[in-house]
């Protein structure tokens, strides 16, 4: 294990360069539950080297933003896949931010204006750069990413999405408001 104080160039080539990456949140409740959340479609990126923004899709559910705009806490993995092994885990505190945000015109501008089912964006400032060997994780060959939510975004249409937001994404699983 190795601990840095920041994201070196190196490391943030490295984190372009996966195909995916996990992101961990709990409640404050000993009794919640604690999410972990895949996510692909190229949709973070290292802004600085103790920040990074996540491009988060409408989902079936909205626990991320539910558990850190309750206490800010997350917690994102990296595990390589092909090539020499390493998993790399980011710790930190981050905002949720909603379109009508201030920061969010700038923030946004770091991803594709045309992707379909953007809700939010994930804002976490690092406290924590951490690799470890990966000795453990299979060897995989990537073969592309999905397009279905992609396309099951395009065919609800802005209005569509808005409703499924309201009827599906207003709460977590544990009772907990997530943000609108």
């Amino acid at each position: 294990m190795k601990v840095y104080p920041e994201i070196t160039p190196e490391l943030a080539e490295w984190i372009t360069a996966q195909p995916l990456f996990f992101n961990a949140t709990a409640p404050l409740s000993k009794e919640g539950h604690i999410n972990l959340s895949p996510r692909g479609l190229d949709s973070l990126r290292v802004i600085g080297p103790n920040e990074v923004v996540i491009l988060d899709l409408t989902g079936s559910g909205n626990e991320t933003a539910a558990q850190m705009t309750e206490n800010g806490r997350i917690t994102i993995m990296f595990c390589s896949f092909a090539g020499p092994p390493r998993i790399l885990r980011l710790f930190g505190s981050g905002e949720v931010i909603l379109p009508k945000n201030e920061k969010w015109q700038t923030l946004r501008a770091h991803f594709p204006a045309d992707v379909p089912g953007v809700r939010q964006l994930f804002h976490v400032q690092v406290s924590r750069v951490q690799t470890s060997c990966g000795y453990g994780v299979p060897l995989m060959n990537f073969v592309a990413q999905r397009d279905d939510l992609l396309n099951w975004a395009t065919k609800k249409g802005e209005e569509g999405i808005l409703e499924y937001q309201e009827k599906n994404n207003t709460i977590s699983i544990d009772g907990l408001p997530a943000p609108r």
